[in-house]
């Protein structure tokens, strides 16, 4: 399990018609603020302003193909050569993580072929590395290099 050390800064909420939201500096918009958007803001918060990911290599919930399904991934860290590096599939603070959840991420990870594949809830943080062909626990998240 990895320890998370948020920064100091939080994600900017408005309140507009009536429902909260949140800006997304990834995707540069407004969205609603939902338990599960929470956990991915302040997460996409951590891979910028603690593992500098600058928001441009930080891509947010995009459409893939899964067989004839189509699913959204949460995030996808990319390097500087714009090759992805770490998926993370981000759940709200009071859902476990589970296998279920680790079968989610691993579907995605067949489409997104990364190095590093994380599942968080904001509270909880597990994270794998494919090294040699096997994913090996990580105790931390790499910071870009």
């Amino acid at each position: 399990m990895i320890l998370i050390e948020y920064p100091k800064q939080k994600p900017a909420i408005r309140s507009r018609l009536g429902r909260d939201e949140v800006f997304c500096l990834s995707r540069k918009k407004w969205v609603t603020l939902t338990p599960e958007e929470w956990v991915r803001q302040n997460f996409l918060l951590y891979l910028s302003l603690v593992l500098n990911y600058p928001p441009a290599l930080l891509s947010v919930e995009k459409t893939i193909a899964l067989g004839e399904r189509k699913r959204r991934f949460d995030i996808v860290a990319f390097n500087r050569n714009g090759e992805p590096c770490i998926l993370v599939e981000c759940k709200k603070m009071d859902v476990p993580l589970s296998e279920k959840v680790m079968d989610q991420l691993l579907a995605y990870r067949s489409v997104v072929q990364t190095n590093i594949f994380v599942i968080t809830n904001g509270v909880h943080c597990i994270a794998f590395q494919v090294i040699n062909n096997r994913a090996e626990l990580l105790n931390h998240l790499p910071p870009l290099m």
